[in-house]
């Protein structure tokens, strides 16, 4: 009894900070940042059968909530909400897909209640998907794209990590101004310049220029900055754009014929994507195709097939003022088309549109 009697003061004086200590944590927690999660499927959301199974799997199956509950350490590092906005493998990713999630996003960060978008995605597409935002949002609050090459059932699993990391990224001051960001193992890159290059293993993807920074524990680290221009310094505004023109890409290779260029062009394509060897190179046989779609009113952009770093030359190999085609500088085909068909909705020059590849 004596001892109940010492202690009933400490007991009295616990029962007194308690509320104190819970007003204290909710002002640590106000002052998180707010981070919205839109979910549209892949492989972070992916099952397999057993926990060996880190290739063979099905993707999007998991929701945005269990996503969330599955990471509990992000609320230590955001005030986080999310939304199921898609539930699909991203290589079905339309341009009308592109076209909703842009104008949503763009809806999200008008909000004051908003710090940071970050965007669940299948790997696959995923490239092309953070160039589109990265082109056509007017605004200096972080979006972050990020993906997993393994299902969460998977051993060795990386969404969960990944998630977390692009949540810290998406609610850090210092990423604000920096564009669409992609973050994944462990590394942040520019949506303009990464690329999934392995298929396989989770350091996936890459950036021909280096990545732009780190995340580790949750803290960003930061090594160079975006040199092309990107949401708030861009002239495409995704408010403006209700349909993309059909842009196509046609690979080259050896013995190639100009089959898949006509077809392109006969279905209405306003720009082929000539995806060539080295330096954009185009067979000798398939240059007169070229002309006569250029000829035709279709645009002609000759891209590179290199895997990292392929950087296209004007008017070397081709000839290109004389035959009024345009180069994608350093972008890959499938970004090529994805630039192509967003210029395209604001011009028809072709110098212009080599303009855009230069400054994008």
């Amino acid at each position: 009894m004596k001892t109940l009697h010492k202690l009933a003061p400490c007991f009295a004086a616990m029962m007194f900070l308690l509320p104190y200590q819970a007003a204290h944590a909710e002002a640590a927690k106000a002052k998180l940042p707010n981070v919205v999660i839109l979910a549209t499927g892949g492989t972070i959301a992916g099952a397999g059968a057993s926990a060996a199974n880190s290739a063979t799997y099905q993707a999007a199956k998991v929701p945005v909530d269990k996503l969330i509950a599955g990471v509990p350490e992000l609320s230590n590092i955001a005030q986080v909400r999310g939304e199921q906005v898609f539930q699909i493998a991203s290589e079905s990713f339309t341009n009308d897909h592109l076209l909703q999630l842009g104008k949503h996003v763009a809806e999200l960060v008008k909000r004051s209640d908003v710090d940071g978008v970050v965007i669940t995605h299948g790997t696959d597409t995923l490239e092309e998907t953070a160039y589109f935002l990265n082109l056509v949002q007017r605004t200096d609050k972080p979006i972050v794209v990020v993906g997993s090459m393994r299902p969460g059932t998977a051993m060795s699993a990386d969404g969960m990590l990944n998630l977390y990391n692009a949540v810290a990224v998406a609610g850090s001051k210092d990423s604000r101004g920096k564009g669409v960001l992609v973050a994944m193992n462990d590394e942040i890159h520019s949506g303009r310049d990464v690329s999934k290059a392995v298929n396989i293993k989770t350091e996936a993807f890459k950036s021909p220029w280096g990545p732009l920074g780190m995340v580790v524990e949750g803290k960003t680290y930061w090594f160079r900055l975006p040199a092309k221009r990107h949401t708030v310094n861009s002239e495409f505004d995704i408010k403006r754009i209700n349909a993309l023109p059909s842009v196509d890409i046609a690979y080259g290779y050896g013995n190639v014929t100009d089959t898949a260029y006509k077809a392109f062009a006969q279905q209405g394509a306003k720009a082929i994507i000539h995806a060539g060897t080295g330096n954009g190179s185009v067979a000798a046989k398939v240059v007169p195709a070229l002309q006569d779609i250029r000829k035709s009113g279709v645009h002609v952009i000759r891209s590179s097939r290199v895997n990292a770093g392929g950087f296209v030359l004007r008017n070397a190999e081709q000839p290109d003022d004389k035959y009024d085609w345009v180069v994608a500088h350093d972008l890959n085909p499938q970004k090529a088309r994805i630039l192509a068909s967003v210029a395209l909705t604001k011009t028809q020059d072709s110098k212009e549109l080599q303009r855009i590849f230069w400054e994008y």
